[in-house]
């Protein structure tokens, strides 16, 4: 055993060598089949030692970002993500035992993705399997099974490389395995997408930077919506003259605004400036003051230079001790909280479910985090939106590993949803990604600029939003009815202990 809990550690720090931004996905599937033979066979209590020391050292690594906020920060949340991953050890060692083995090991692993993407709070759904493989040929799974059924197949393919190994199965038959592990990943690329209208739109890209080291928009706030406007005035007079095409509407960054533009009156008066010199809509990344004075709204609003307001976008995961405080009234009056006092009032969670409506179009809206949620996509899509936008700042994270995390996950949501998709950041990184998850346009970290592009329409459901989500509660249920036999299994031990 001392083997292991030796190689454990050094194993959760390779899996993080997969994601940005190092990206080297191909060192996933060893690692992760080297993870599942450490747990074959060993106790529970074992296990949950293993997936302690792997997690850890996996968690910590993948969101050595999140020290940007604070340390306590990062050490709070890895930690979190850490007990989860050190549950994840103790029933994989438990279901290595059962019979089909490997495929309890797959369900349980995305299990444990599922859950920990969803409580407390949301949850947290960073370091994803397959969030790993944009640039690989795994990412042609992603529309037809969605991020949930990619994580299974890169798990299942993990634990059946230690069976094949395990049982030395021949020659024969680990060729077979192989071939059709190859089929599974290699034949959605002959299969021509499905869900494309024919139709296509044009859109702008705005992102405005931010003064001093990039990091603090509030410092600057005014001066960051002030350089947004300049920026779309000079495309508007662009456009007028034609030196560049006419867009379907412009898109700027969360954050864009930091007060509320219908309250502010030079925030608004420029945001009228901006939309009259484009003749086209504008969808601004706004703070909006909730009904509740204690509350906020981060949302993408749309003006229109013709019906002025229209539709609204809510963020619907707002990150917890970053954009409002959980239990808030637990908090004693006149605590220290330090960090947590510069969030002096609570986002609210938009609940809208539908896409927003732009130049006559059906746009799916996500706002920073969001991309990383499923349902985000997975509800707006199956009700029409034709193509996707991403409004984020990032500022705080400009220098680290995060903004090209967060950038690839964007990419793979492309693929997913097979829709183009219009980032726009603050200060990086913006761009405009085809329904193939290659970067038509973009925009430099740390820069200002504006970016154009004409792109695909989609009028059709890929498979992934209706397979990725029940794969995900198969997953979530297969890992419940470990854990239940599990529990049921202590105590009969138990019992069986005291009556000896």
């Amino acid at each position: 055993m001392r083997t292991r809990y030796a190689l454990a550690p050094v194993l959760g720090l390779a899996l993080s060598l997969a994601f940005e931004p190092v990206a080297f996905f191909w060192i996933l599937i060893p690692v992760l089949a080297a993870f599942f033979w450490l747990l074959r066979g060993v106790r529970v209590r074992q296990g949950a030692l293993l997936g302690l020391l792997f997690g850890s050292f996996f968690i910590f690594a993948n969101i050595y970002w999140m020290r940007a906020v604070a340390d306590a920060a990062w050490i709070g949340l890895a930690g979190v993500q850490t007990a989860y991953l050190t549950l994840a050890g103790a029933t994989l060692a438990r279901v290595s035992r059962w019979r089909f083995w490997p495929l309890w090991m797959a369900l349980v692993w995305v299990g444990i993705e599922v859950v920990r993407g969803g409580f407390p709070w949301s949850g947290f759904t960073w370091g994803r399997l397959s969030f790993a493989v944009v640039d690989t040929s795994y990412a042609q799974l992603l529309p037809w099974i969605g991020s949930n059924g990619v994580s299974l197949v890169l798990a299942g393919t993990s634990a059946a490389a230690v069976w094949c190994v395990g049982n030395r199965v021949r020659l024969r038959a680990v060729g077979a395995v192989a071939v059709v592990a190859a089929a599974v990943v290699v034949v959605p690329t002959f299969i021509g997408p499905q869900w494309g209208s024919g139709e296509e739109a044009r859109i702008a890209v705005v992102q405005g930077n931010v003064p001093g080291d990039g990091t603090d928009v509030a410092a600057y706030h005014r001066t960051v919506t002030a350089d947004h406007v300049t920026l779309t005035e000079q495309l508007g007079a662009e456009i007028a003259d034609g030196s560049v095409p006419k867009p379907d509407f412009v898109l700027w960054p969360e954050n864009s605004t930091a007060v509320d533009p219908f309250r502010d009156a030079e925030t608004r008066a420029g945001i009228d400036e901006a939309v009259r010199a484009l003749g086209v809509p504008l969808l601004v990344g706004a703070m909006v003051d909730h009904a509740d004075d204690d509350k906020v709204l981060n949302q993408g609003v749309v003006y229109d230079p013709v019906t002025g307001v229209g539709d609204r976008y809510s963020k619907r995961h707002p990150v917890p001790f970053g954009e409002y405080i959980p239990l808030r009234s637990w908090i004693p009056e006149g605590s220290n909280i330090g960090r947590l006092a510069e969030i002096p009032r609570d986002m609210v969670a938009g609940t809208n479910k539908k896409p927003i409506r732009i130049a006559g179009l059906d746009v799916v809206d996500a706002i920073c985090f969001d991309v990383s949620y499923d349902d985000v996509f997975v509800d707006q899509v199956r009700r029409g939106g034709e193509l996707v936008v991403v409004q984020t700042s990032n500022a705080m994270f400009i220098h680290t590993s995060q903004i090209d995390q967060q950038f690839a996950i964007t990419r793979l949501r492309a693929i997913e949803t097979g829709r183009a998709v219009a980032v726009a950041a603050i200060n990086g990184r913006s761009g405009i990604i085809g329904p193939d998850g290659e970067v038509i346009a973009d925009i430099d970290t740390r820069t200002a600029g504006v970016i154009s592009a004409t792109v695909p329409l989609a009028n059709g459901t890929p498979p992934s939003m209706y397979v990725g989500p029940w794969l995900g509660r198969l997953s979530a249920t297969a890992l419940g009815g470990a854990l239940l036999v599990g529990l049921l299994s202590y105590r009969r031990a138990h019992r069986n202990v005291k009556k000896g």
